[in-house]
């Protein structure tokens, strides 16, 4: 089993059945399993800011909704966040490629890193680092409780170093 496998069968058992995706190299593989479940609804978007108002609209319709996006859209999503998510209490968990962290090799990545949580702090966003996939599958079913407990958006952050991780393999 690898990383991606772990994140998928965190987001089976956390009973999530929609989800709204950005493409990112790194999700790649979750987006090939999602698509082919038939118990998940998949919507892929062009912008992560459409991406948060499909979510709300779904969740208003009974479903439980996740957006897949990479860290370089949250900052296409500060508006929608604030002024949607937030301010009307949705639950949605972001599952978020955290590029740009160390062993990148995209140059373009490196500043949207730094500046993630900085985001995620001024919106009052929590949000979490999955370091290892064999905390993922627990971290992603909590995570999808207290959004809906809470009322609102969290984050969780993979970055480079968890893709390239496998459960056996946690040091890499």
């Amino acid at each position: 089993m690898d990383s991606t496998d772990v994140i998928y069968n965190g987001i089976k058992d956390a009973g999530i059945n929609f989800i709204v995706s950005v493409p990112c190299a790194n999700l790649k593989k979750l987006l090939e399993l999602i698509d082919k479940d038939d118990k998940i609804k998949h919507v892929p978007v062009t912008r992560e800011e459409e991406g948060f108002g499909i979510c709300a609209g779904a969740y208003m319709g009974g479903l439980k909704p996740a957006i897949l996006m990479q860290n370089s859209g949250l900052g296409n999503s500060v508006n929608v966040l604030a002024s949607l998510m937030k301010l009307y209490n949705f639950p949605i968990l972001m599952i978020i490629s955290h590029r740009g962290s160390l062993g990148e090799a995209v140059y373009g990545q490196i500043p949207m890193s730094k500046a993630t949580t900085k985001v995620l702090d001024s919106l009052d966003i929590r949000y979490y680092k999955v370091d290892y996939p064999s905390e993922s599958r627990e971290i992603i079913n909590k995570t999808w409780n207290l959004s809906l407990i809470s009322e609102e958006p969290i984050a969780l952050l993979f970055d480079i170093s968890y893709w390239r991780r496998g459960v056996d393999n946690e040091k890499i």
